[in-house]
């Protein structure tokens, strides 16, 4: 049911609008997620840490112009409503008004209508990475099967936007809970990473990872020379269960396996850290780059606050507060910490390679880390606790990111800038519930396609691991050969830089909307009002252009970048003629003082 004449109401405190924003940047889900993806982006991954550190300079930058729009202008809608008041409340810019609010809300669409999409995708991805644990001989852990991952992204989105449809507060509810979960969970792997790191120098006796298995062994693998793609290679010798064998040395004991630190491979590509501040260091600036552009997926969400100020019952004191205590507390502390720990594990027996073609190395590190720490075989049963965790985190965030999309698209139909019915709330639950559910279709289709080609390009797998792969409809179909499956684009990777390239827009637009909110306005700071906005709108915009120069000069791959590109060309493109056609539906012109003088 619904009724245009009802309105939503105040009921969230400072604690309920900083914990929906922190559940959007959720570092237990994004460690986990993007992990994979930024390690398989060429040759670009040890830059990593650094690239974190711009992309969270450039969202704090632009989290100040989100907390100053928000003092000035509390309500439904975040930017796409801060541009309509920036301009109506100046002499010379209000008759553009309609048309800021409309390109900031359309380009705002092009991050909030994929980004949930992406998120039940990896919501596929873990469920096949846990499945394939649990029973290895149905399913492959680091490599699943599409069609399955396919059925958990359909299945998540639905079931995430019905608890969207059914009211603020029990979202709210939901987000403390995964927060303080997920947050907890995750720190006690950092600390267990960088123990694991500290304890084990170089030549010392560890772990080494063996993906067929998705288990860690203390010794050497034996192994027997045998041909694969007219390619004589060492091939691991296994059991009739697919156990590795370990070697033995010449009077028949098992040779322990000795851990080094070795930075780069004979043909020159990176393995590991050799030592702490090579985690940190920029290694070089297009690298940095590069990494930042795919950053930037797991500090979005600080704006999605600002998007509830007819929910907050203090919306000018609170929201802004809201914005940067989710970023600094998210984005400064826990994804710095835990990517810091991460990236320092890393070592011979699991490398940058081992996490680029893997479903969930964050998953297989911790099942390293639980062996040596709570003992052999207990690794899998840490795993799994954190992965449970890590699926409550992308709940909360999949969670967050719908009720945003869903309010920013509920404020459009309003104002008749999209189909009006998505304006109307549900008169019971009083949420937005027409914009929740088709939110929840398009995910559903962004979820299909993210997981598609999931191991595509720099990600696919080799020969010998397509080979071992249970076969089924549900574990293998998709899967073709290495050389097929590189050539492809990773959807993955496609669908968060396409999602990427709509933030960027999104927050470029929002820091110039910032300055034109404050333009001669009687409390105009310069330094928050003129040079943080600057800096964001430049340094959106630099991210943005580097998706076309960045490929071209030989930073990461080309196939993703470009096909995200066309993708947000489509949708500009799309956009404009729906604005053309309503307008001349409706009667209404482009300029306000054009429409007042034709009523």
């Amino acid at each position: 049911m619904a009724d245009s004449s009802i309105e939503m109401k105040p009921t969230l405190g400072l604690t309920g609008l900083t914990m929906n924003a922190m559940a959007l940047i959720a570092p237990g889900a994004f460690l986990w997620l993007t992990f994979a993806g930024q390690a398989a982006y060429g040759a670009t991954s040890p830059a990593m840490w650094i690239g974190i550190v711009f992309a969270l300079l450039l969202c704090l930058a632009t989290a100040v112009c989100y907390a100053e729009m928000a003092k000035l202008y509390p309500g439904t809608g975040s930017s796409y409503y801060f541009a309509e008041q920036a301009f109506l409340n100046h002499h010379k810019a209000w008759p553009y008004a309609r048309l800021a609010k409309f390109v900031v809300g359309w380009g705002s669409h092009l991050y909030y209508w994929i980004y949930p999409g992406v998120m039940v995708g990896v919501i596929g991805v873990i469920s096949g990475y846990l499945v394939g644990t649990i029973w290895p001989t149905f399913m492959s852990a680091s490599n699943p099967g599409p069609l399955f991952m396919m059925l958990m992204a359909v299945a998540f989105s639905f079931g995430i936007s019905y608890i969207a449809h059914r009211g603020i507060n029990g979202s709210t509810a939901v987000n403390i809970a995964i927060n303080i979960v997920q947050i907890s969970a995750l720190i006690l792997f950092a600390v267990m990473a960088t123990g694991y790191r500290l304890n084990h120098p170089p030549g010392s006796i560890a772990y080494q990872f063996d993906s067929q298995t998705s288990a860690a062994y203390s010794c050497e693998f034996a192994t027997i020379k045998s041909v694969v793609n007219a390619q004589a290679t060492d091939v691991i010798v296994r059991a009739a269960d697919s156990t590795p064998q370990c070697a033995l040395d010449s009077r028949g004991k098992i040779v322990p396996y000795h851990v080094t630190y070795p930075e780069h491979d004979s043909s020159g590509g990176f393995l590991t850290h050799p030592a702490a501040a090579s985690v940190v260091r920029m290694h070089n600036f297009g690298w940095m780059f590069v990494q930042a552009t795919i950053a930037i997926l797991i500090l979005v969400g600080f704006e999605s606050v600002t998007s509830m100020g007819r929910e907050a019952k203090n919306a000018k004191r609170d929201v802004p507060i809201a914005v940067i205590t989710s970023l600094l507390v998210q984005g400064a502390f826990c994804y710095l910490f835990e990517y810091f720990a991460a990236n320092y594990f890393l070592n011979s027996g699991y490398t940058m390679p081992s996490a680029a073609g893997s479903a969930a190395p964050i998953g297989d590190m911790m099942i390293m880390v639980g062996d040596a720490v709570l003992g052999p075989g207990r690794g899998r049963i840490f795993m799994l606790c954190e992965a449970a965790t890590v699926f409550l985190a992308l709940i909360g965030t999949t969670l967050s990111c719908i009720n945003t999309g869903a309010r920013v698209t509920f404020a459009m139909g309003k104002d008749q800038e999209a189909p009006e019915g998505f304006g109307l709330l549900h008169s019971k639950n009083l949420t937005p519930h027409r914009a929740i559910w088709a939110l929840a279709l398009i995910s559903a289709v962004v979820g299909c396609l993210t997981v598609s080609v999931y191991f595509g390009g720099g990600a696919a797998p080799a020969d010998s691991s397509l080979q071992a792969l249970p076969h089924g409809v549900w574990s293998s179909l998709g899967y073709t050969t290495h050389d097929r499956m590189a050539a492809l684009p990773n959807t993955f990777l496609t669908a968060s830089l396409a999602s990427n390239f709509g933030t960027f827009l999104l927050y470029m637009l929002s820091c110039l909307t910032c300055m034109v909110c404050y333009h001669k306005h009687p409390n105009f700071k310069p330094v928050r009002h003129l040079v943080i906005p600057l800096f964001g709108l430049v340094a959106n915009l630099a991210c943005m252009v580097f998706y076309l120069i960045g490929p071209l000069m030989g930073y990461g791959t080309k196939k993703e970048p470009l096909i995200a590109l066309g993708i947000a060309l489509a949708w500009g493109t799309y956009g404009w003629l729906y604005f053309s056609l309503v307008s001349k539906k409706t009667k209404r012109a482009t300029r306000v003082g054009e429409e007042m003088s034709i009523a």
